[in-house]
């Protein structure tokens, strides 16, 4: 199993998570999170006046997949989350050693 995570912009959650869905993905994590990447932030202009934004808004979304989906569900997400701009998010994927559905019990790929 692996553990698929993705930094996105907010306005894409919806074309990957319709995209997932779409591969069979049941379920999915999502977490409003703030950073940086080589864009070390932006400026912006409010009321006149140009101010820096250092941490940038973003979304993580975590899915657990068996090793066969791995490949096919990064690839959407970054066909789905893809712009062509500066920000568009990263993607990395972890080795899962285990995991457990705590209401039946159930293991390994049945629990995802």
């Amino acid at each position: 199993m692996k553990l698929v995570m993705a930094v996105i912009k907010p306005f894409k959650l919806d074309e990957v998570r319709e995209a997932l869905t779409e591969l069979g993905v049941q379920g999915l994590t999502v977490t409003e999170v703030k950073g940086y990447g080589r864009q070390k932030g932006q400026t912006e202009i409010y009321r006149g006046a140009e101010y820096a934004v250092s941490f940038l808004p973003k979304v993580k979304i975590e899915v657990v997949v068996d090793d066969d989906q791995t490949d096919s569900v990064v690839e959407m997400i970054a066909k789905a989350a893809n712009t062509g701009r500066i920000g568009d998010g990263k993607i990395f994927v972890v080795e899962v050693q285990s995991a457990m559905r705590i209401r039946t019990g159930e293991t390994g790929a049945e629990a995802i």
